[in-house]
This record gives C-alpha cells, structure tokens and sequence, in this order.
C-alpha cells in the first residue's frame, strides 16, 4: 500500500479510502450492509493498508458511523487508522437539526463522536455549503473544535469553487484552521470539477478526495442501454438517476469496456486506474458491498495506464451541468442572504 500526505498536511493517508456509507442500517436503504458483514470488508481493508475511512451522520441516520467506529476501534489500534466524518445533512426534524449553524455543528461533532465511540475525528468535514448560515460563523464553530482537540483536520465536499475559496481566503485572514481536503463529485463520466475547482484545490494545496470514482456503479460496466439497472443498488439509488444514466455517459463507459478488454482487466479497474493516473487525486473513495470489488480496487493500485490509453477514456465526455451538489442560481442565493 502506497501513502500519501493528505494535502500539505503532515498526515499520511492510503491511496485508497474506504467509503463506509455501504455498511449502516439496510432499512436505510436495501443495499447497505449489516455490521457483520461490514466487519468482512473492514478486515479486508486494514489487511491490505488501507488505513482511511470514510463516513457521514446522515449515512443510515448515524449507524453507519456507530459501525464503523466500533469495528476499526476492535481492529485496529486507533493511531493506525484516520476516520473521516460529516456533518450538514439533517438528522431529526426540527429547525436546528441540521445545516452549519454554529449550534448544529458542534452538537453534530459530539453526536458523531458517541456513535463513533473515539474521543477525536481525525477529518470533520462539511457535507455541503450552507446557504442560510454566514461561512465566518462555521468556520470559527469548526475552528473551535480544533482548539477543543475534538477534531484534527477540517474538510470540506460539493460546493462552487468560488464558495470554497472564500472560505479557504477567509480562514487564513481570521487565523482560524482552514480546510485540508476537498471531496468531490468527480469521475470519467463527470469531469466539471476539472474546470474550477481542481485547479483551486491545487493552487491551495488541498487534497482531493473524489466521491463516486465510478460512478455510483455506472463504470463498473455492469449497467448497459438495454438493462441500466441491473443490480439493488442500481434499482434503489435514486439520486444516480439524476447524474448518469444519459447517452453521452454510455459513451464514455464503452470506451471503458473496451478498453477493460483489452488490459484483461474489469471496466471498474479501467476507470479507478484512470482516476489513480491523475496526480492531483490524492485517495478516490470507494464504496463497496461485495468482497470481490473491494479485492478489484486494491489490484489497480499497481496499474499504469499509457498517455494514449488515458486520452481515449477522456475523449468521449461531453460538458454536463453542475451535479452532485447545490448550485443555486445568483437570484436565490442573494435572496437567502
């Protein structure tokens, strides 16, 4: 297992993160494992050095972070694993339930830390913008929370790279703990965050850590024109049927089928390759229910793809709108102000 530093920081990462929003409460959703199946994959990982793991608050409304914690904490010795977390989404009804308002995130760090069962996150990470709360009020809210030593980097996911550089500027005039890592929407069948957001990242020196590197499955080649939802996860997912799934997105997967077949390898090897090619990635996020695919991504790790190789999978992709998080336009978000 290769490491890397997640971004400028000190902190050593594998080059693989396991997402863990796969394992939680299936009534949840119906393809989200258990906690001892969940122990299988988590196993595997660690065995293999992977040592960053990836969860959220809202993923199965906080069991998956209850699993997660509780199986790395029996695994593993806690210096040996970084435990990445989240906090924005909603979790209970109620007008202070969710959002970054300096209430909700730090009553939303201490709720994670309980169910995580640690007594520091090593990453928190905002889950996405807030459009009704001043950025200064999160971040000196996020900033304490470093101070508390109840967190010891701060991340953040989707937003505009212009909300994301404000709040980097920002950081850095006020003194308080900037973010380290950005978690992105990015893949061979969604590349806008190419135009803004990864030249920011690494201007700024932030890690970036893609959400979804194949596509909530889409690249795994398993979906095609006639059956696009071949599997549970495909079936249920219903926030996949508003990213992928258009005519330009199966051009880009034949190009990675084809090329798959020709390396001997899986369409999903073929396109988690491409995304280990790129040297401003620094740990793509996968998530996985079958023991078999987490094996598959592990194999890429030693995989190297030819200038032309890359060119052909990149070839085929056609400008897509902003996916994957809140856009609002300039009327709406003056007006929320």
């Amino acid at each position: 297992m290769e490491y890397v530093r997640l971004g400028k920081t000190g902190l050593k990462v594998s080059r693989l993160c396991l997402g863990c929003m796969s394992y939680g409460d299936p009534a949840w959703r119906p393809w989200v494992l258990g906690e001892d199946a969940a122990r299988q994959h988590i196993r595997r990982a660690l065995d293999a050095g992977i040592n960053f793991f990836d969860t959220a608050d809202l993923y199965s409304l906080g069991a998956s972070e209850t699993i997660t914690g509780k199986l790395l904490c029996e695994m593993a010795p806690r210096e040996d694993y970084v435990i990445a977390t989240k906090v924005y989404n909603r979790m209970a009804e109620g007008p202070n339930r969710g959002g970054l308002s300096r209430k909700h995130v730090i009553a939303g760090c201490e709720d994670s830390l309980r169910r995580l069962g640690l007594d520091y996150i090593d990453l928190y990470q905002i889950h996405r913008f807030d459009h009704e709360t001043p950025i200064e009020e999160t971040l000196d809210a996020l900033d304490a929370l470093v101070r508390a030593g109840k967190v010891r980097y701060l991340g953040a996911s989707s937003m505009a790279a212009w909300e994301f550089a404000k709040a980097l500027f920002l950081a850095d005039q006020r003194g308080w703990s900037r973010f380290v890592s950005m978690q992105n929407h990015y893949n061979l069948a969604y590349r806008e965050e190419e135009r803004e957001m990864i030249p920011l990242c690494i201007n700024q020196g932030v890690a970036v850590i893609p959400w979804s590197p194949l596509a909530r499955g889409f690249l795994s080649g398993e979906r095609t024109r006639d059956a696009p939802r071949p599997t549970l996860r495909a079936r249920t997912d219903a926030f996949a049927d508003g990213l992928y799934y258009r005519e330009e997105d199966f051009r880009v997967l034949d190009a990675v089928v084809q090329l798959a077949a020709e390396r001997g390898w899986t369409p999903a090897q073929a396109a988690l390759a491409w995304m280990l090619s790129l040297p401003w990635v620094t740990a793509p996020i996968i998530g996985t229910t079958r023991l078999e695919h987490l094996d598959e991504a592990l194999a890429t790790l030693g995989a190297r793809l030819t200038d032309d190789e890359i060119a052909r999978l990149e070839a085929p992709y056609q400008p897509h709108a902003v996916l994957g998080h809140e856009n609002p336009s300039p009327r709406k978000a003056f007006s929320s102000r």
